[in-house]
Parts: structure tokens; C-alpha cells; sequence
């Protein structure tokens, strides 16, 4: 047994659940849990757990979810009242219960094993609870001192969000998990709302920030008040505004007031170690719940991660052989988890944030924005849940699609739908994802690129996409980039085209640039982003001469010569991209080449017409733009890529990087001047960007174009599954999936989604449709 002594600072739910975890598995130890409010305080109104948490805390400890379970209030459903349309969606399951009750139910569970709960009782100073314990808790919410304490160590991080709450509860009846939007004068105001007895729900309000201060809200919070007194006038301007859906009832408060969500991390979750000294070792303090990280409300999870945290530190120092083993495994196992979900609640934190944005949406396609907003939750998990709530948004959704002029079967799966851009109809939205294969030569593409796109074609995506294609030959990133400059790389280009329309429904466009400060590099399988031996490089341009990299060439600073010719190159390659019959055209202004280091302020200083300014880094983009359109068939769409951000917050002397705010200016310049549709991707423009990776990390910025600009959009970046495509497009994120890495290992990737979903109104070329009859024989019952 390690930590024979424990002692915690907080009894909140990830202090108590420790002591109980540890003292059940090991009675001898001696535990001390120190909470300065008393047991019967009231603090907050309810918690909400999912099915998936409960069996959690039953499977640690069966006499605590017992308890818990006899108090719970359960429902199945959601609904939403979008500005008077209601919609539920069901067979969710969730659970809870009254904050405090959960609170006494520990504290009793933890007394009755022999914990010493000590109520309102400050903890001795840390220092002292070190040299008389093994190890010690700090498990005292968001505000810990003791994180403070060791913030040397710990390394918080605390990250303030804009929109503005207020946390009360009602005596109003509400049977499920409710969500309410109103309009008022001001703006929209929305309320979450979920019962946690048999006569009291939690009704949490909010607003973005800028209705809160329409409304004169914050002459209201700015109002001294003293503890536990409440912001009346707030209540009552809620209870106002609500007042249709309260139906006579009040608001009750809590100490409650305007609020803004703190989004907390930690670099490290335990500070010192049992041996830090070897004269006096002091026992390392570990974090716990609220103190170690916060989720927001919108996905119910603060309590939910103090219980896991809980059930996983108690758990390590069960297992491991000593204290430091133990916390090392604990946040080995923890860390990653949180991080996932704490990803997940910054989406629905920031969709709640934009939530205005989405108010010109029909409320079916609103309804399922929210639904599936953390993006966790999807289509195909929906259906499973509620076929008939999905039916009636697959019936939609069929509605819209025939109204564009366009044909759709019943129950089409949402990726299936066709999509019109100018005077090319996709026949479904998947997009083989522009992916560089280095493998031309002199900028010729050859055969593997037939085979390469031809394959992704033939596997049924709506349109195929060329890697960037250069307009230069010093305009290349490597030596194995392909051009389309000449007229040999202009007929190897029309094979590959002629092959496509000819073999398949499928659409191929080709994206087009230049790789400005990013060119003459080695291929990736020799070293992405190196730059080539002096002997085999060339010179290369830039807005500034600023290199990529310390190690990269410095590019030459571009004169006007420079850009004439470089809008000229553009040009020619369009003329030739439409000789050889591409279906689309999409300009490269993404990932740090040329035109993308204009746009940058990280990459353009210059003091120009094109530089400063917003409106001046986008000057090229716009000229490009406007030369290359006069060229295009009127028919034929242009896409244009761009990284919607820099993931740089700042740099010295230089300020923050392109931002999500400019790429939706940009986008509105773009569309004025002929655009389509934006190719939404983020980064790969600085070296010091920190972004932030995980599952969908992009779709957010193609959806903040798409609906703050009205143009259609294209999401790309770890899109990987069925259910992803679906739920983008049912949910009006973005209106065409592109699809990469999963398309390297399956050229079928779009064919198979269709096998997967019995959906067989997608073609199938003749030579593989006995495949298609075996795939179905096995799948048949």
C-alpha cells in the first residue's frame, strides 16, 4: 500500500470520492479531508451525469451510486425552443441530482468509512499538511490557493471566454434537458436548462457579450454585493425575458450574478515528489477536479471529471509500488482523457459564444447545429438514438436539396447529396483532398498521377483535387512538384482529366500557385520543409525577406515587376487548367506559400500598397483573383484555400498572427470579387504556431465563414469518417467535405461509406459490380 497518510484541502466531489476510493480498499490508512464551508451549505442547484459516468462510480464504489441513484431525477430527452419552434430529440439518458445532496452523500459515505470530514475548517498551512502526510490533495476548486501556491510547478494556465452568464434555478416544471432561445431588443438570449428533483430545474442563462452590454447588464453586475446576495436586477431582467416559458414562476438565486467561464490547465498535475528533500522530505500535492482543469457547463462535465479524476488517483495509489509511481500514472492515464474532453467543450464553449451567427438558419438545421455542437455527438450516434427525430431532419434536408434544383432520393445519407456550384453539379460532397505526391518530373505529371487521381475518381468521391499545381518552375516547392506552364504538362494534365469524365461521375478541378518563401526544398520522404543543397536550388520570393525557417533560404523581397508577372503566371495556368478541361479552379492562399505570406502580417512587413493593412495584405490575393476569373469559363467554379489562422497569438514587435476575424473579412473580399467557395484549412504558416490539434480541429472556421458570410465553404483537416461527413453536412458547417490521409489508404473511401450505409443510389463502375453483389450477400442477414 502507498500514502498511508492523505490528506485533502476541499470537500467537493473529487476530494470526497478520493477518500472514499482510498480509504474502502485499504481501511488502515488515515485520511483527512479539510472543507471550510459547512456540510449543509448551499452552492449551485444541480449536477448532471450521463449513463457512462454512473457506471463509472458504480464500479468504484457500489454503496455511493446507491445512495445517489435513490435521489436521481432521469429523462431521455432534449428539446429545443428555437424563437417558438420546439424539436426533441430523445434516448440520451441522463441523471441528476441536487448538488448539495451529492455533497452530503459523499460526506456521509465518507464518514461512515472513518475519513476525518472536517466542516468549516480551513486546512493548516501547506507546508505543515506536507511533513505530516504522504501525499496531499488539492482538490479546492478553480480558484485553488494551493495551485497558487505551487503555480511554479503546476504551470497554470487560465484562459477567459467573453459570453456572460448567470446560474439559477425554478420551480417551474421541466421534464427533460431544455434548451430556450429568445430575441429581445437587445439580442438573443439563451437558457440551459435540466430538472435535478421532482420540482426544481437548473436554468442557466447566457448571452454573448455584446447583448449583455445592449441590455444595460453590466451597470448591473458592476452593483456591489455581498456574499450569497444575489443580482436582483438581473433575475428580474431574466425572468422577463423568459416569462413566456416560466409560466408565472420566478427565478430562484444562489448568490447568483453575471459570470464569465474560465477555461483552467495545468502543464503539470503533482508538484514536488516524496523525497524533493533529504533532510525534511515534504509529500507532493496533487490536483484534483475544478482545481486541475474545467470544462464548460454546456456539456455537464465539471462534477463528471472530479468523480473519474477521483476513481483514477485513488486507483493509482492502490496499484503502484510508491507515491511518485502513482501520481505519474494518474496523470499519465488522466491527462489525455481531459484533454480530449476539455477539446470538446471549447467547441461548445465557442458554438455558444457565435451562437448569434446561427440565427438566420431554419430551426431543423439550427436544432441539429446544437445537437452536435461539441462534435462528440453525430449524426449517425443521433439516428441511433432517434430515428424518427433524424427522419425528419433527413426529410429536410431532401427539401432543400430538390428546391436548389437538384435530385435526391428519400433518405439520402447527407454526404450523398448533390451540390451545385456555377454550372458543374457534384454528384456527392466528398472531396479528394489536394495531396502532394512529389513525383513529377520537370513538372510533368506521369503516370502515377493518373492512376493516383484516376483510382480516387473511379472510388466514387464527387470531386478530385490535383495537388498544388506551380505556375512557375521557381514557383515549385520541390523538384518533384507539377506545373502547368507548357503545353507538355498541359496534355498530360488533359489525359488525366479526359480519363476522369470519361470513366466516371466524378469532377476534378485543379488547385493552382506558388510557393513563395516555402520553395526549393527536398521532397517529403528526404525532409519536409529542408532546403535544397545551394547547387540544386533557386532563387525564391516573398512578400518580405523573412525565411520560414532559421535554417531556409531568405527570399528576395518582391518588386511590382515581381507581382505583375507572378498575376500573369496565375493567368496562363488558368487558361491552361481550362484547356484541359478542369471542372474548377482553386487558388493555393493557404499554408505559408506566396500568396498566403501576404496575407500574414508574421510574413509581410512590407509598407507598400501591399503590406499593413488588412485590406493591403489581401491586395494580391484580390488581384490574382480578378485576373484569373476574366480567363475562366463563366461556367466553372473557383475555390480558393486560405488558413483561417495562424495559431499565433503574438509575436515580439510584431502582434498577433492572421486570426479568425481576418479570414472572414477575407472571405467577403473573396466573394465580391468572384469566388465560390473557400477552402477552409488553418496554419502551417509560422513556425511558431500552436494549434490546436484534435478530431474536426478546423471544421469551426468553415463554419463561422459559411454562416457570418453566406459563401459555401469546404472543411478539411482531420475529417476521417462517415459520421463525420454526414454530420458536417446535415448540420450546415460546411458544404463539402475534403478528405486526405483515409483516401491514401482507401481510393474506395467514398464507394465503401455508401456499402457501410446501404445506401445504393451511388454509381458503381460495371467492371466492379459483382465486388458489389458479393459485399452485399455477406452483409445480408
Amino acid at each position: 500500500m502507498t500514502a498511508a497518510r492523505i490528506a485533502s484541502i476541499g470537500g467537493g466531489p473529487g476530494g470526497l470520492f478520493t477518500a472514499i476510493l482510498a480509504k474502502r480498499s485499504h481501511p488502515e490508512r488515515e485520511i483527512v479531508v479539510y472543507e471550510r464551508n459547512a456540510a449543509d451549505d448551499t452552492f449551485g442547484f444541480g449536477v448532471v451525469f450521463s449513463e457512462e459516468t454512473l457506471q463509472n462510480i458504480a464500479d468504484a464504489d457500489p454503496a455511493s451510486i446507491d445512495r445517489i441513484q435513490a435521489e436521481f431525477r432521469h429523462w431521455s430527452a432534449i428539446d429545443t425552443d428555437f424563437l417558438g419552434t420546439v424539436e426533441r430529440s430523445d434516448g440520451h439518458a441522463f441523471a441528476a441530482l441536487e448538488r448539495t445532496r451529492l455533497l452530503q452523500i459523499l460526506g456521509e459515505r465518507a464518514l461512515e468509512l472513518g475519513v476525518d470530514v472536517r466542516y468549516e475548517t480551513e486546512a493548516p498551512p501547506l507546508a505543515d499538511l506536507r511533513r505530516d502526510h504522504d501525499v496531499v490533495l488539492a482538490a479546492d476548486g478553480v480558484n485553488s490557493r494551493t495551485r497558487e501556491a505551487l503555480a511554479d510547478q503546476f504551470v497554470p494556465s487560465r484562459e477567459g471566454r467573453t459570453a456572460k452568464y448567470a446560474w439559477f434555478a425554478t420551480e417551474r416544471p421541466f421534464d427533460c434537458f431544455t434548451f430556450l432561445i429568445v430575441e429581445t431588443p437587445h439580442g438573443l438570449f439563451w437558457a440551459h436548462i435540466y430538472p435535478f428533483d421532482d420540482t426544481r430545474s437548473t436554468f442557466i442563462v447566457e448571452t454573448d457579450e455584446a447583448t449583455w452590454r445592449r441590455a444595460g447588464l453590466d451597470a448591473h453586475a458592476a452593483v456591489a454585493r455581498a456574499p450569497g446576495e444575489n443580482d436582483e436586477a438581473s433575475m428580474r431582467f431574466c425572468e422577463e425575458i423568459f416569462a413566456e416559458h416560466l409560466d408565472g414562476y420566478g427565478l430562484i438565486g444562489n448568490n447568483s450574478g453575471w459570470l464569465s467561464f474560465t477555461v483552467m490547465r495545468n502543464e503539470h498535475w503533482s508538484a514536488g515528489n516524496s523525497s524533493s528533500s533529504p533532510v525534511a522530505p515534504l509529500a507532493p500535492v496533487v490536483l484534483v477536479g475544478d482545481a486541475a482543469h474545467t470544462a464548460h457547463f454546456s456539456i455537464g462535465s465539471g462534477t463528471k471529471l472530479a468523480l473519474e479524476d477521483a476513481i483514477a488517483l485513488a486507483g493509482a495509489l492502490d496499484r503502484e509500488g510508491d507515491v511518485d509511481a502513482a501520481l505519474k500514472a494518474y496523470t499519465e492515464e488522466r491527462k489525455p482523457v481531459v484533454a480530449s474532453l476539455q477539446r470538446s467543450a471549447q467547441t461548445s464553449l465557442e458554438w455558444f459564444e457565435g451562437l448569434p451567427r446561427y440565427r438566420h438558419l431554419a430551426p431543423e438545421q439550427f436544432v441539429f447545429q446544437l445537437l452536435t455542437r461539441s462534435q462528440r455527438v453525430t449524426y449517425d450516434n443521433l439516428r441511433l438514438r432517434d430515428a424518427e427525430y433524424v427522419g425528419r431532419l433527413d426529410a429536410w434536408l431532401a427539401q432543400q436539396t430538390r428546391a436548389a434544383g437538384l435530385d435526391v432520393a428519400d433518405g439520402t445519407p447527407p454526404m450523398f447529396h448533390p451540390f451545385r456550384l456555377r454550372g458543374r453539379i457534384l454528384p456527392n460532397r466528398i472531396v479528394v483532398s489536394p495531396m502532394a505526391q512529389y513525383s513529377a518530373v520537370d513538372g510533368v505529371p506521369g503516370e502515377w498521377h493518373l492512376v493516383h487521381l484516376g483510382s480516387r475518381a473511379v472510388g466514387g468521391a464527387g470531386l478530385v483535387m490535383t495537388e498544388m499545381t506551380c505556375v512557375t518552375p521557381q514557383g515549385r516547392i520541390t523538384h518533384g512538384c507539377p506545373g502547368l506552364w507548357n503545353d507538355e504538362q498541359t496534355a498530360a494534365w488533359r489525359r488525366i482529366v479526359d480519363f476522369v469524365h470519361r470513366e466516371t461521375p466524378a469532377l476534378i478541378g485543379a488547385q493552382i500557385g506558388h510557393s513563395g518563401r516555402k520553395g526549393a526544398t527536398k521532397v517529403m520522404w528526404e525532409g519536409i520543409d529542408d532546403p535544397l543543397p545551394d547547387d540544386e536550388s533557386w532563387e525564391i520570393l516573398a512578400p518580405s525577406p523573412i525565411p520560414y525557417r532559421s535554417d531556409s533560404a531568405v527570399p528576395r523581397e518582391m518588386t511590382t515587376r515581381d507581382i505583375a508577372d507572378v498575376i500573369a503566371a496565375h493567368v496562363d495556368t488558368a487558361r491552361r487548367a481550362a484547356d484541359a478541361g478542369f471542372d474548377l479552379l482553386e487558388l493555393h492562399y493557404a499554408h505559408g506559400y506566396l500568396v498566403s505570406s501576404f496575407l500574414s502580417p508574421l510574413s509581410n512587413r512590407r509598407t507598400d500598397d501591399y503590406g499593413g493593412s488588412p485590406d493591403n495584405r489581401a491586395r494580391l490575393a484580390l488581384e490574382i483573383l480578378d485576373a484569373v476569373r476574366a480567363v475562366w469559363p463563366a461556367d466553372r467554379p473557383i475555390s480558393v484555400r486560405i488558413s483561417a489562422t495562424d495559431w499565433v497569438d503574438g509575436l515580439e514587435g510584431v502582434g498577433p498572427g492572421f486570426t479568425g476575424d481576418d479570414a472572414v473579412a477575407l472571405a467577403r473580399m473573396l466573394a465580391a470579387h468572384g469566388a465560390d467557395i473557400i477552402d477552409v484549412s488553418t496554419g502551417q504558416t509560422s513556425t511558431d504556431a500552436d494549434p490546436a490539434y484534435g478530431r474536426l480541429y478546423q471544421t469551426p472556421f468553415a463554419d463561422r465563414i459559411r454562416q457570418e458570410t453566406g459563401i459555401p465553404t469546404i472543411t478539411v483537416g482531420a475529417v476521417a469518417s462517415v459520421e463525420d461527413a454526414n454530420t458536417i453536412v446535415a448540420s450546415g458547417r460546411a458544404d463539402l467535405c475534403a478528405i486526405a490521409r483515409p483516401h491514401l489508404v482507401d481510393p474506395y473511401w467514398t464507394w465503401n461509406a455508401a456499402l457501410d450505409q446501404d445506401f445504393r443510389g451511388a454509381p458503381v463502375p460495371k467492371q466492379y459490380r459483382s465486388g458489389l453483389s458479393a459485399r452485399r450477400r455477406e452483409q445480408a442477414p
